[in-house]
C-alpha cells in the first residue's frame, strides 16, 4: 500500500487526519506513535526480532498488528515498509466521526464523545477490533483507510507514552499528533512496577 510505503517515522505524521474504519464506525487519527523494526528500536515489540506475538508487524506495508495490552485492551498498529522490516505505527488516538452511537455503547463509561478513542486501548474498543484482525490487510478485510484531503494543520511531536527506558525518552520524540486537539491523550512516562528490576 502505497501509503504506508517508507520507515514508521516518515509514516507517523502523514496518518494525522486519515479516517480509520471498521464495520460501522469511523475515526479521524489524532495521535500516533511509530515503531522502528529489528534492532533499531528498543521500544518496538520487533526490536528482538519475529515471534509467535509480534508476526504480523513483519508483514509488508498494510498489514494490521494488533495485540492485547495487559491482557485486556487491543491495540492497533498499521505496519510499514517492506515484509521483514518490522516497522509500525501504533494508532493512539481518534475523533469518532461516523457510528457514534456504535462507539459509546462500546464504551459506556466514557465520559464525553471525546474520551471514546482517546487513547490506544480505548481506540481498539470504540472501534471494536478484535485479536482476528490481526494480520489482516487494509482494504481486503473489515478495515479501511482513507488519507485526509487537507493537511491538518500543526503538529506536535514527543516522547512516546508508557515507553521503559531511553526509548521512551526525549531522545525518541517519535509520538504524533495534532496539535491541541482535545482527543489526544494524556502523556505519561514510563512507570516502573514493583519487584521488576533492569
Amino acid at each position: 500500500m502505497r501509503l504506508l510505503s517508507g520507515t514508521a517515522l516518515e509514516v507517523a505524521p502523514r496518518l494525522l487526519g486519515a479516517v480509520l474504519r471498521v464495520g460501522g464506525v469511523s475515526l479521524r487519527l489524532t495521535e500516533v506513535e511509530a515503531y522502528l523494526g529489528e534492532g533499531a528500536d528498543p521500544g518496538s515489540h520487533a526490536h528482538r526480532g519475529p515471534t509467535a506475538r509480534n508476526a504480523s508487524m513483519f508483514g509488508g506495508a498494510g498489514t494490521v498488528y494488533v495485540y492485547l495490552s495487559y491482557g485486556i485492551h487491543r491495540c492497533v498498529n498499521l505496519v510499514c515498509g517492506p515484509a521483514g522490516e518490522g516497522s509500525g505505527v501504533l494508532l493512539r488516538a481518534g475523533a469518532v466521526v461516523g457510528g457514534l452511537e456504535t462507539a459509546r455503547s462500546r464504551r459506556p463509561t466514557s465520559r464525553d464523545d471525546r474520551d471514546l478513542a482517546r487513547g490506544p486501548g480505548r481506540l481498539g474498543s470504540a472501534l471494536g477490533i478484535d485479536l482476528a484482525d490481526d494480520g489482516s490487510h487494509l482494504g481486503a478485510g473489515r478495515i479501511a483507510l482513507t488519507l485526509p484531503e487537507t493537511p491538518v494543520g500543526a503538529v506536535s511531536a514527543g516522547p512516546r507514552v508508557g515507553v521503559a527506558g531511553e526509548a521512551g525518552g526525549a531522545d525518541f520524540p517519535w509520538r504524533f499528533w495534532i496539535t491541541d486537539d482535545p482527543t489526544v491523550s494524556s502523556y505519561r512516562p514510563a512507570v516502573r512496577r514493583a519487584g521488576r528490576s533492569g
